[in-house]
């Protein structure tokens, strides 16, 4: 590292149309998925995919309890099979 880079500065990214939660850890999953609809909401996103994958189910269910009680979630609904079946979540987000 630099001397002049500052250890604290945080890069952010863009908020894009999915997010994949294959990278985390399923007890980080409801924060991760809760402050990325936040975000996508406030970013102006309408729709957006989260990407929980098959296996057996944990990570779906933890998406889609996150997604009943979140504020930003107008409706959700597992993708059709070209969006990746029951391996992700289509989210409608209210207007803000």
């Amino acid at each position: 590292m630099d001397d002049d880079e500052d250890p604290d500065d945080v890069t952010v990214a863009p908020i894009g149309d999915e997010l994949d939660l294959h990278t985390f850890l399923p007890r980080d999953c409801a924060d991760v998925t809760e402050e990325y609809v936040r975000a996508a909401a406030e970013a102006g996103k309408t729709t957006v995919r989260v990407i929980h994958g098959k296996g057996t189910g944990t990570l779906r269910r933890i998406v889609h309890s996150v997604l009943e009680k979140h504020p930003d979630v107008a409706s959700f609904a597992l993708a059709d099979p070209g969006s990746g079946s029951w391996g992700a979540t289509i989210v409608e987000l209210k207007p803000r």
